[in-house]
């Protein structure tokens, strides 16, 4: 599945390394939406199992009365992942310069992606890297709100509303051929952000 380019250019398009060089120890969306992204992760991810924490932070939001076997984080800045207390290893890797994941085949029990998705230029390329990182029948949970930094989200979110974020994430899961089972949540509470979700199952085999 291809494309057009200009569906992923940014308004400043200069190094993510650069932009994210700073730590910033802030949440993205607010308590009612934090809340709720940890009740959707307790609910899909396996409590003894490998954890991937993709485009991590110094906050994962995974319920805190479940010790997983292992929470790795995958992001751009060291500072805010050593800061992450449910991280148990971190590797600094920028997507948008290389979207091949640096794991073995089928590493990982689970996979989630937090309010990021908006800032992938190579969509596609990284939800297959996740599907070939993932054991089969594991869970993707990608969740996203309506906050972003404008000038480094990509020009297609920008041009759609939430129903259209919705319809763009899940092309992402079917695009990389790799998921099924897919599910599309709004996990929104009446007195917080809007919050959604798309939860693809990885393919038994591929």
């Amino acid at each position: 599945m291809t494309f057009p380019e200009n569906y992923f250019r940014r308004m400043d398009e200069s190094d993510d390394d650069i932009f994210y060089e700073m730590p910033r120890l802030v949440v993205h969306i607010d308590d009612a939406a934090i809340a709720a992204t940890t009740d959707l992760y307790r609910r899909y991810l396996p409590s003894d199992g490998d954890i991937l924490d993709l485009m991590s932070s110094w906050r994962s939001h995974l319920p805190e009365e479940v010790a997983y076997r292992s929470v790795v984080g995958l992001g751009l800045n060291a500072v805010e992942m050593h800061e992450n207390p449910q991280l148990t290893d971190a590797v600094v890797h920028n997507l948008n310069k290389n979207p091949q994941l640096p794991f073995p085949d089928e590493a990982f029990d689970a996979c989630v992606l937090t309010v990021s998705v908006q800032y992938l230029i190579h969509p596609i390329d990284v939800f297959t890297e996740v599907g070939r990182v993932l054991r089969p029948e594991a869970p993707f949970i990608t969740v996203f709100s309506n906050r972003m930094f404008p000038t480094k989200a990509v020009a297609i979110w920008q041009s759609l509303d939430a129903e259209g974020h919705m319809q763009l994430v899940e092309t992402y899961y079917r695009g990389a051929a790799c998921f099924d089972e897919i599910e599309i949540i709004d996990c929104s509470h009446a007195k917080g952000d809007p919050l959604y979700a798309v939860v693809g199952r990885r393919m038994t085999s591929l």
